[in-house]
């Protein structure tokens, strides 16, 4: 029987089930996961770990294990998308106009912006110091790690759900999956219609383990002299992607990796993006266009 446990955190609707004989007790500990992550990882916060760390942008600061492992997780995700995927992005977010989490966030709510954008470094000028976990950010850069936490998050609940039964973690759309269910059957994942704010789901994916991702501009959207801008940063310009893909689905081998690569095809464009999946037998992915244009890669099949 699937036993589940909803609730937000991040910002975001969160879920937790697990395939098991009867009720699992650790399903009830998960949203105290979540809250001891999001206070050493959102921004929003104003008393939050990361938040301490952006303020001492330029002095070296010991930080948590949890903040640590997110850094190596944004390390590995940067040399995973040539550098597409960067959480030292956030002046650029400012800049953008997102200064206010998700649940706020509104396409016509007035807002400061920021009269400049910062040029945005590599993760690779961090200093940071493994054995004293010490991380000393390049003086005026700062850390948004958004959907790497979300995925981080995901797989990290899925680990320590798994000895309770088949699990599945859906951290705001990053999912991570154990393995098949009890019955040997394939975890159905409905990917949402970009169009349809009322969640119409456009394609059905099964999945035995593994992660899978949907990253887009579709949803977070507002206003700026006119100009309809989002949150998916590149951060080869500093400014929300320019880019013909309103969402794009991914699944990977973990979650982290799938968050990771959805976004860099977003930023990318179509043809780029579906090249890389395409050029990948670990990956796979549905792209939603601009234009109501579907495009599947190669390896979509095996997960119809």
């Amino acid at each position: 029987m699937i036993y589940r446990n909803q609730f937000r955190a991040m910002g975001c609707r969160m879920e937790a089930l697990v395939d098991s004989a009867s009720h699992p007790n650790i399903l009830e500990e998960v949203p105290a996961w979540f809250e001891e992550w999001e206070q050493a990882l959102s921004r929003f916060r104003v008393d939050s770990e990361l938040t301490l760390l952006n303020m001492n942008a330029g002095r070296a600061m010991q930080v948590s294990q949890i903040l640590w492992d997110v850094l190596q997780t944004s390390q590995e995700a940067e040399k995973l998308t040539n550098g597409l995927v960067n959480p030292l992005i956030l002046d650029a977010l400012l800049y953008a106009g997102y200064d206010q989490s998700f649940e706020r966030l509104s396409f016509d709510s007035p807002r400061a912006f920021l009269d400049f954008a910062a040029d945005i470094p590599s993760l690779g000028d961090i200093c940071a110091d493994a054995s004293t976990r010490t991380i000393c950010l390049p003086k005026g850069a700062h850390l948004d790690f958004g959907g790497v936490a979300k995925g981080w998050s995901a797989h990290r609940a899925m680990e320590r759900l798994k000895d309770a039964g088949p699990a599945l973690a859906n951290a705001g759309g990053d999912i991570a999956i154990s393995g098949p269910k009890l019955n040997g059957e394939k975890w159905p994942i409905g990917v949402e219609n970009p169009f349809d704010s009322e969640g119409d789901v456009i394609e059905t994916l099964y999945l035995e383990r593994g992660g899978i991702a949907t990253s887009g501009k579709d949803y977070h959207r507002w206003m700026r002299n006119g100009v309809p801008q989002h949150h998916i940063i590149d951060p080869r310009t500093g400014l929300p992607a320019e880019t013909d893909i309103l969402a794009a689905t991914v699944i990977a081998p973990t979650a982290m990796e799938a968050e990771a690569m959805a976004k860099a095809v977003v930023i990318s464009g179509s043809q780029v993006g579906l090249a890389r999946l395409n050029g990948d037998a670990n990956l796979a992915g549905l792209l939603v266009l601009e234009n109501g244009e579907r495009l599947y890669s190669q390896n979509i099949e095996k997960y119809r």
